[in-house]
């Protein structure tokens, strides 16, 4: 009788380790579900998205994915699909800018955008889970009072400490 010296058993350590699907893969799994296609373009802005740490704008976008890969009416075209599906983020900020950010199930990012410099940060996690809580809280009243289809937009503006201290100094 032979012995059989390998075995595929998943305890028996000779399985490979699962990895992670990338951003890119997360997305693309949710467009498939939503019926859009996987294109060359919408791969690139994916990726373009999957760098940016920060909200981005369209033109950014199409800056990171290139003139030779994707034309920018393409970009907003896709932007648009992404955010239809809950893909992206909006944000608005208060220069009449639209920021997009990849939604892949995280938690809603909150942000504070100094006034002087226009420097974007995000809120700090406890800050941003009380407002999380304080946000759905409000939303599930107005779903009791009959609303549908409830979302929201909150970005805060203000100057950075630093930039505070030297107007104040400069006087």
């Amino acid at each position: 009788m032979i012995a059989s010296t390998q075995t595929n058993h998943p305890l028996s350590g000779n399985s490979r380790p699962q990895r992670s699907p990338s951003a890119v893969e997360l997305a693309t799994t949710k467009l498939r579900a939503a019926g859009l296609r996987i294109t060359q373009p919408r791969l690139a802005i994916l990726a373009a998205l999957n760098k940016r740490e920060q909200p981005t704008s369209i033109e950014q976008i199409h800056e990171d994915v290139g003139v030779a890969n994707c034309d920018l009416v393409t970009v907003y075209r896709c932007m648009a699909a992404f955010e239809e599906i809950g893909l992206v983020r909006r944000a608005f900020f208060h220069n009449g800018t639209a920021l997009y950010e990849i939604n892949l199930g995280q938690p809603t990012r909150y942000h504070v955008v100094c006034k002087t410099t226009n420097r974007v940060e995000e809120l700090d996690a406890a800050t941003a889970e009380e407002l999380r809580r304080t946000i759905e809280a409000v939303q599930e009243k107005l779903r009791a009072r009959g609303y549908a289809d409830v979302g929201h937009i909150v970005e805060f503006f203000g100057i950075t400490p630093q930039n505070a201290r030297s107007a104040s100094s400069a006087r």
